[in-house]
């Protein structure tokens, strides 16, 4: 079976990224075309990166590093729930991105966002990266906005028409998962 992690960018107090991620899992949980699961950030205690080898050379000597490596290794394509700071992603999940190299190769992923302009500009930053990661971004994802999808910019009271974007985007993000299948297995 296929196995996509659902990915909580944020680690802010009070963040407004639990309750899409949750919303996101509770969705993609109804489904049986994959297994998902939810994946926290603050689950993982990462430092900054602590790493003394590129994550390229696949070296890791960090038991924080080894733990991440193990899970994110474990799927086969992601979803990534990310919060926009200051025209970009989270600096928590832009470290949790850059800790590792290989474990994200040969992977489909699909972007859930949210910000003053339904953090657009965040996944744009994500699909660079995801092209240096080698991963396969997919086209579809859901834009999320702090004035028309949250109630008092912290209630997430999400638009009907996002979960029809919701679908869309793990249909395609499962479909190039497969479909990557054979070039993971090679690897």
């Amino acid at each position: 079976m296929t196995r996509i992690g659902i990915i909580l960018g944020s680690t802010r107090p009070g963040r407004n990224g639990e309750q899409v991620a949750r919303w996101v899992h509770e969705v993609a949980s109804q489904r049986d075309d994959a297994d998902y699961e939810l994946i926290d950030l603050l689950d993982y205690k990462l430092p900054h990166l602590d790493e003394a080898m590129p994550p390229s050379m696949g070296q890791y000597s960090q038991p924080h590093t080894l733990e991440w490596a193990a899970k994110i290794a474990s799927f086969d394509g992601f979803v990534i729930v990310t919060p926009e700071y200051n025209h970009s992603t989270s600096g928590a999940l832009k470290n949790a991105i850059d800790f590792l190299y290989g474990e994200w190769n040969n992977k489909a992923v699909g972007f859930v966002s949210y910000g003053s302009v339904g953090g657009a500009r965040a996944v744009e930053h994500l699909r660079l990266i995801a092209g240096e990661l080698q991963m396969a971004d997919v086209r579809s994802q859901v834009a999320l906005s702090l004035y028309t999808d949250f109630e008092n910019f912290s209630v997430f009271k999400p638009n009907d028409f996002h979960r029809e974007a919701l679908t869309t985007t793990l249909d395609q993000t499962v479909a190039w998962s497969k479909a990557l299948a054979p070039l993971r297995a090679a690897s």
